[in-house]
């Protein structure tokens, strides 16, 4: 019988669950060649094995999320964005099913061993990149984002526009902005139909100093919209360019990503509003006749 194994530890000042008061995501995937991302995997995670879909092709997927967390302090906004890799754990292959990647990306593998394989993060937030590195072994940098997303509270559409730049963490913890940009992403899905997708709980996966896999499941209260981009005509709604290929981020990703692959499919998920403050009317002046 296989030993029973220890909880990672979960150290002050932080505590699990964490909740979300509100969260906003963005998530483009891309079907690539296979080799590259077998490499870059096996390098930060040894016993995750890259899955593969139509034509033994990898997935690569970018997923930026602004979100927010109510503390016993006051509140917090946090942005960052992840370069994932669809990976599951060697040992546990035997059990997943067989799957397009339109079947994944709305959620038909009930296992949840098909989970997301972080390479980078960049976060704005210095709490939270201490957080994704002592919980869930993420390899989380400094960053800070210029964006224009879709909202209730701004003009009509959905299109999404994101730039993520460079940044260091300061003297009391504090996020120092830089003045290079990273990269943009951009997503214009104005227009384009989008289908539910049930794909909570999304494992993310980790592996620590000491070479130890872990798994760090996320639920949601609510389906994704995931968006096929599968056609022809829909292969300019999505563009990704990196500004920084020297550093480690951009060469990772300019090895993933050749720049004439177009996207697969896209995803978005934007909590709804738990209040409306409504427009004023006014008031007659003086007493009433």
């Amino acid at each position: 019988m296989t030993p029973h194994l220890p909880l990672p530890p979960v150290l002050d000042p932080f505590q699990l669950p964490f909740h979300y008061g509100a969260l906003h995501q963005l998530g483009i995937d891309w079907l690539v060649e296979p080799e590259p991302v077998r490499e870059l995997l096996a390098k930060q995670h040894p016993d995750l094995t890259a899955a593969t879909f139509e034509d033994g092709r990898a997935l690569v997927s970018l997923n930026y999320q602004l979100y927010f967390a109510q503390y016993a302090f006051g509140g917090g906004v946090t942005q960052e964005i992840e370069v994932n890799v669809i990976a599951f754990p060697t040992a546990e292959g035997h059990r997943l099913p067989r799957l397009t990647y339109a079947q994944y990306a709305q959620g038909w593998d009930q296992t949840k061993l098909l989970g997301i394989a972080r390479l980078h993060v960049v976060c704005d937030n210095p709490f939270a990149i201490r957080a994704g590195r002592e919980l869930y072994a993420e390899p989380k940098h400094p960053g800070w984002f210029e964006v224009s997303l879709p909202s209730l509270n701004g003009p009509a559409g959905d299109t999404w526009t994101v730039r993520c730049n460079a940044a260091a963490i300061g003297p009391g913890d504090a996020l120092e902005k830089g003045l290079s940009p990273l990269l943009d992403l951009t997503a214009d899905l104005d227009g384009l139909a989008s289908v539910a997708a049930n794909s909570a709980p999304v494992t993310g996966y980790g592996t620590d100093a000491e070479g130890r896999l872990l798994a760090g499941p996320m639920n949601l209260s609510q389906p994704y919209r995931w968006y096929d981009l599968t056609s022809p005509e829909h292969s300019t709604r999505t563009h990704l360019t990196l500004h920084t290929p020297a550093a480690t981020l951009g060469d990772d990703l300019h090895t993933l990503l050749p720049t004439t692959i177009p996207a697969t499919g896209a995803w978005t998920y934007q909590s709804p509003p738990v209040a409306t403050h409504n427009r004023p009317y006014y008031l007659p002046k003086g007493p009433r006749a």
